[in-house]
């Protein structure tokens, strides 16, 4: 068991290191969900590996971000299907972090990202939802600084 989760006290607590690496998004067809994510949202393609029998490793992540990325991942079954676009029940799913959200929110609106909710003011920054091209919902965020991290 690591020292940071041990309740010993002779075991020492070792400081750990972690962080998400990716998150899978389930995605009708590869090359329709890396249009919308690279053209209408402004994301960078990092990787398009063909694995072999249809699958591919796509990942895409936000222009400027060294972070977490999303891993598009085409649904292979009905039930895979059956959750393109449903992945969190109706809740916003991702928080797009940017640090101006008049720039990014008239580009996405020009490049015709659908918002269903309108920005507001709120105290921990400026917030639109937006949905992806399947339905998931997303945050567009400029946080305040208080909030920032």
């Amino acid at each position: 068991m690591s020292g940071s989760y041990s309740k010993d006290p002779r075991i020492p607590i070792t400081k750990m290191t972690q962080k998400l690496g990716y998150i899978s998004l389930i995605v009708r067809e590869y090359n329709e969900a890396i249009n919308f994510y690279t053209q209408s949202l402004g994301f960078q393609l990092i990787e398009d590996t063909d694995l072999g029998d249809g699958k591919r490793w796509v990942r895409v992540r936000p222009q400027g971000s060294t972070g977490t990325a999303l891993l598009l991942a085409k649904a292979v079954n009905p039930e895979q299907a059956s959750r393109i676009g449903k992945q969190t029940g109706g809740r916003v799913f991702l928080f797009l972090h940017t640090d101006d959200f008049w720039r990014d929110y008239r580009a996405m609106t020009e490049r015709g990202v659908k918002f269903v909710r309108p920005p507001s003011e709120e105290s921990y920054g400026t917030v639109a939802v937006f949905e992806d091209l399947y339905g998931n919902k997303w945050d567009l965020l400029e946080l305040k600084d208080s909030h920032a991290g």
